[in-house]
């Protein structure tokens, strides 16, 4: 579905946890690093395509997630010739997408990038807000500058007191509860941050 312009309408997913920072995917069999993005199917919202998406590339349910805000207006990128398949050339221009920044309200094992039999990632990190562009395919970089931008006034304020208290208060239970809790808290699971069967096929293929 393209519009006339030759620009196929999309969403992009910049998704924070508590600390801010944002989830980082590794595209499936290659070096380049993204955040989640899929097409608008003909008859979705914007916001309906940005939840089939949210699990389709990371395994999360509407309930794990809210909506903090989204970009005012499309933002586009140019596909180069060299990416768009030979029958899709003169007519397939790029993308135009609606960015939607979200809060992660579930847990780092509620990710799954093995939810679909298609995946798009094999690996995934918490990375800072302001991810390194230089690890973004080239002609996706300035979309990725202008959404972040933009995005960046309306995220959340940590409140370190309250996260304080409410970590003594987890620390006492569980110490009444005859728990250890460490001084960092939990630590990811593996199989939450990296694909292992993934990797292995791609040390396979070389």
């Amino acid at each position: 579905m393209l519009d006339r312009d030759g620009f196929r309408p999309n969403v992009g997913i910049i998704l924070l946890n508590q600390k801010n920072q944002v989830f980082w995917g590794k595209r499936i069999r290659t070096h380049s690093w993204q955040f989640p993005q899929g097409g608008i199917d003909r008859g979705e919202t914007p916001e309906q395509a940005m939840i089939r998406e949210l699990h389709e590339e990371v395994g999360l349910q509407p309930e794990h997630v809210c909506i903090v805000a989204r970009t005012r207006d499309w933002l586009r990128y140019e596909v180069p010739d060299r990416y768009i398949r030979r029958d899709a050339r003169g007519h397939y221009k790029g993308q135009k997408q609606i960015w939607f920044l979200l809060k992660l309200l579930g847990y780092d094992w509620d990710l799954n990038l093995r939810a679909t039999d298609h995946p798009e990632f094999d690996a995934w990190r918490w990375n800072d807000y302001w991810v390194p562009l230089d690890a973004v395919v080239e002609f996706k970089r300035g979309v990725y500058e202008t959404a972040l931008t933009e995005l960046a006034r309306y995220l959340p304020r940590n409140d370190q007191r309250n996260r304080f208290l409410r970590h003594g208060h987890r620390n006492q239970d569980q110490e009444n509860e005859g728990h250890t809790a460490t001084a960092t808290g939990l630590e990811l699971p593996a199989s939450a941050s990296f694909d292992v069967g993934s990797s292995a096929n791609n040390g396979q293929r070389g």
